[in-house]
């Protein structure tokens, strides 16, 4: 009976988050698979805990089932509200939050699910080898595997939920300022020491605090660059989550402008429009946006920066990424008319995929581009001697910077993936921090 409950929990689980995403995100419908596996295992690791939880008196097993079942009923509590009032609508905190213990509950899990699982694994082997386990020295049994796992799941589920928690609350704000130097033998003596400030994906819909982002845009002023680059997803959904920040997204400053491009996230196509019209609305107010900030959005177009006799190309394409769910719009060709004869060249794309299937392989060399996309995942590990990053298995090149020799023209190119100014989906960041990047070109 108790399986039947459970299963039927997990069937209802499923189709309420599939209405979720259909109604209001049907770009994300395909996660569905992935969350129906996640259900499936969080619904595993529940009945291998079952007997533990139900051990004591029934008031102590129906809390910790309901504390061990948290993340599924703030889905099932999200859809149901949102039926009434949309998910866009909540308030920018609560959601922000919200979200990000959903997130948290369910990773923290994850650990002891992988552990439990080898567990079962080993018990299969032996049975299959039929090896029986010996008794200690003392003639009693010690701890079992499975009950050390068991312990050893909790501990570590434990772990990363409080480091996550904390992520959620500080490192997101930590930023972090790198600092690079690009060689190029072709740069013109007038831009020795030309500066780049470059920042990405600030995804405007997930700050919480505008105290914290106006902290940032102090930090990137401070740097006093030349010109500052910003490269894509300026928000989650739609243009309005940027009009609270406006103010303050107009102190950024620096003698030679403000250049950028779209990211994925910046066309809207993460949620469900009443109608085209409304959807193509939502774009025009996006350009429009740029405008009144002075920031200039170069979509498949250039801008050719001049200084005495030296001049430098600054390109921007539309988004271009190698998955399938992300569009195609970026056009180098169309980037690179009129910026052929510029001794150096500098684009932006959002998406490091790009760079390495299409900008590297480009029949005119592009000196140096500067991407974003990855966030790095927001989560892993970075220390001398040591990177790594969930990010990695999905991009080749997924933080800092890269170079390889052009093919078409045996000049050495550089790419820079910045790791993000904001977040998404998990509202936090573990080891791997947000970032401002100053690049210094140097001949």
């Amino acid at each position: 009976m108790k399986k039947v409950t459970i299963i039927i929990a997990g069937v209802l689980m499923l189709a309420v988050t599939y209405f979720f995403l259909w109604k209001f995100y049907p770009k994300n419908i395909g996660m569905i698979y992935g969350l129906a596996v996640l259900y499936a295992l969080d619904l595993y690791l529940y009945w291998v805990y079952h007997k533990n939880i139900w051990s004591g008196s029934w008031v102590r097993g129906s809390i910790l089932t309901f504390l061990y079942a948290l993340p599924l009923l703030m889905i099932i509590g999200m859809a149901i509200v949102s039926l009434f009032k949309p998910y866009d609508n909540w308030n920018i905190e609560f959601k922000g939050y919200y979200a990000g213990f959903i997130f948290i509950g369910y990773v923290s899990k994850l650990i002891p699910i992988v552990l439990i699982m080898l567990s079962d694994f080993v018990i299969i082997i032996r049975k299959l080898f039929r090896y029986r386990k010996k008794k200690n020295e003392t003639g009693e049994k010690g701890m079992t595997r499975s009950e050390f796992i068991k312990k050893a799941g909790l501990a570590t589920g434990a772990l990363f939920f409080g480091t996550l928690t904390l992520g959620m609350f500080k490192w997101v704000y930590d930023f972090n300022v790198i600092r690079k130097k690009v060689y190029l033998p072709k740069l013109p003596k007038e831009f020795k020491g030309f500066t780049i400030a470059q920042i990405s994906d600030i995804h405007l819909g997930s700050w919480i605090s505008k105290n914290e982002f106006a902290e940032a845009i102090q930090i990137v002023n401070d740097l006093q660059p030349d010109v500052i680059f910003f490269t894509g997803d300026l928000v989650n959904y739609s243009t309005d989550e940027a009009y609270r920040f406006e103010d303050i997204m107009g102190r950024l400053e620096a003698p030679h402008g403000i250049y950028c491009t779209l990211g994925n996230h910046d066309y809207g196509d993460y949620k469900r429009w009443k109608s085209k019209e409304a959807k193509q609305q939502n774009m025009e107010e996006m350009y429009d946006l740029y405008k009144r900030l002075g920031w200039r959005l170069l979509r498949n177009e250039n801008k050719i920066l001049q200084k005495g006799n030296g001049q430098l190309a600054v390109l921007g394409v539309e988004n271009w990424g190698s998955m399938k769910r992300f569009q195609k719009y970026g056009d180098l060709k169309a980037a690179m008319k009129g910026a052929e004869s510029a001794p150096v060249k500098l684009l932006l794309s959002h998406d490091p995929s790009h760079w390495q299937l299409k900008v590297s392989k480009f029949t005119s060399t592009i000196d140096v581009t500067f991407s974003g996309h990855t966030h790095g995942a927001q989560f892993g590990i970075e220390v001398p001697g040591m990177r790594w990053s969930p990010s990695q298995y999905v991009y080749k090149y997924w933080a800092g910077l890269y170079s390889k020799e052009n093919p078409a023209t045996g000049q050495d190119q550089y790419l820079y993936v910045n790791r993000g100014l904001g977040s998404i989906g998990y509202p936090g960041r573990v080891g791997i921090l947000p970032e401002i990047t100053l690049i210094e070109l140097q001949s």
